[in-house]
């Protein structure tokens, strides 16, 4: 049992070491944390800070979980052997992904067989072994499911954004129609980010800090499914952004874009009341977008302050101070909750994001005395824990199917076809403005 377990810790905690982030927007400069080559891994006792592991060498890890002819982890082989049934079962729940291969998955099949056999008189552990194979395999076949599922609906958002219009403006569809009340709205947004932070899992996150080596190496990997759920996730902020934009540039008459405006800030209101701040800083966004934000004469009609509020709980500045100190009395808040309602934390995910890869990337993976930095990977393991935890939250609201549906299939604007939706609202003020609408303008039509 020794070998192929010694293997299979030493794979993965290979796996978890970190080298570079795996988004484009983060690459290009390489991370500090590297492995120093006249440390190896010499064999040093693992350090102790108040009964965690702050550092030790892998070496001496891997010592304490192998048995060999001058040391056994327990006096007791039954003992042992839980021991290694809780490190299979919480690594196959955890990254059942680790496991999707038939050489992963025989290596395990071959440990449980051997543990088995320290427990033949009760069968206890084997039915233990079994319901652990059968959950990872239920696990495995799920996430397989949900990404043929996903992958029939990555279509390009189709350019809606016509300068002459189809149809009149008192005939087209539009989210007031749908939705004119914003808490219920924000609520179905709610249920939405829910849902698919639900189909993020440990092994998504550790994406951004592990199974870097190929990259560093220009070598090239074709297993897409890793980053999949990340993509797909960040893919519906800027769907989200786009679609507030798009329903706000394409109202003709003032009066009713200004409805829209106000709409969409009580909206994101709602969203940071849950604590759904995904949606909220989505929202701001597309009302940030420069097709939006040029319309002065629409935004001159419109009650600012709670815009403002809004704003200043997003203001980037201080590395989003305001932000962070609502995200932790959201935080706080659900965890004396007694309703699901309360328990509700979606944070930025972008940020969330960001801050997992500068922690990886400021704190290196090696003390200078070579032995692993445990407080970096206990950091990153807290924050990946609570992010967890919230979406582990089930959605107090009820599904309504007619706004969900329009939410996910509605129309959405180019960035050319937003400016002429926006320059078709209020006229271009200045020349650049007027060559630009010029342009824009020459362009759709050729295409079209």
């Amino acid at each position: 049992m020794a070998e192929p377990l010694c293997n299979a810790a030493v794979k993965k905690c290979k796996e978890t070491m970190p080298q570079t982030p795996i988004f484009s927007t983060m690459l290009g400069s390489s991370c500090s944390g590297q492995v120093q080559p006249d440390m190896g891994d010499r064999c040093v006792d693992p350090v102790y800070q108040d009964g965690n592991l702050v550092s030790g060498s892998l070496e001496a890890l891997i010592e304490r979980l192998v048995p060999t002819m001058d040391y056994y982890p327990d006096a007791k082989l039954k003992s042992f052997a839980a021991k290694i049934i809780q490190l299979l079962k919480e690594w196959t729940e955890t990254f059942p992904y680790d496991f999707q291969d038939e050489k992963s998955m025989k290596e395990l099949k071959e440990i449980a067989h051997r543990i088995t056999q320290c427990d033949e008189e009760n069968g206890t552990v084997k039915k233990i072994i079994s319901q652990m194979t059968q959950n990872l395999l239920m696990a495995l076949s799920a996430r397989s499911q949900y990404q043929e599922i996903r992958e029939k609906f990555r279509q390009p958002v189709t350019d809606k954004g016509t300068i002459l219009k189809t149809k009149p403006q008192s005939t087209q569809k539009d989210i007031l129609s749908v939705c004119c009340d914003p808490l219920i709205l924000a609520q179905q947004l709610t249920y939405i980010e829910l849902e698919r932070v639900s189909n993020i899992y440990p092994e998504d996150l550790m994406q951004i800090v592990s199974h870097m080596d190929s990259l560093d190496n220009h070598k090239c990997r074709g297993d897409v499914t890793k980053t999949y759920n990340l993509e797909a996730y960040d893919n519906w902020f800027n769907c989200l952004s786009m679609l507030v934009a798009t329903e706000i540039c394409r109202v003709v008459k003032k009066k009713q874009r200004t409805r829209m405006v106000e709409f969409f800030i009580d909206v994101a209101r709602e969203c940071f009341n849950i604590g759904n701040f995904n949606s909220m800083m989505a929202i701001i966004s597309g009302m940030n977008l420069s097709p939006v934000a040029r319309l002065k004469k629409t935004w001159s009609k419109v009650k600012t302050a709670k815009f403002d509020v809004l704003e200043h709980h997003m203001d980037p500045s201080s590395n989003f101070c305001n932000y962070r100190t609502a995200l932790q009395g959201a935080a706080q808040r659900s965890q004396t909750a007694n309703s699901n309602r309360e328990k509700i934390v979606i944070p930025v995910f972008n940020l969330f994001i960001k801050d997992i890869y500068f922690l990886h990337k400021i704190h290196t993976n090696r003390l200078p005395n070579g032995q692993i930095n445990f407080k970096k990977f206990w950091e990153i393991s807290r924050q990946i824990h609570d992010f967890l935890t919230w979406k582990q939250v089930e959605c107090p609201f009820e599904k309504d199917k007619k706004i969900q549906s329009y939410l996910l299939t509605a129309p959405i604007y180019s960035e050319e076809a937003l400016f002429i939706a926006s320059f078709e609202s209020e006229g271009p003020e200045n020349h650049m403005e007027k060559d630009s609408w010029k342009t824009l303008r020459t362009t759709l039509l050729n295409r079209a």
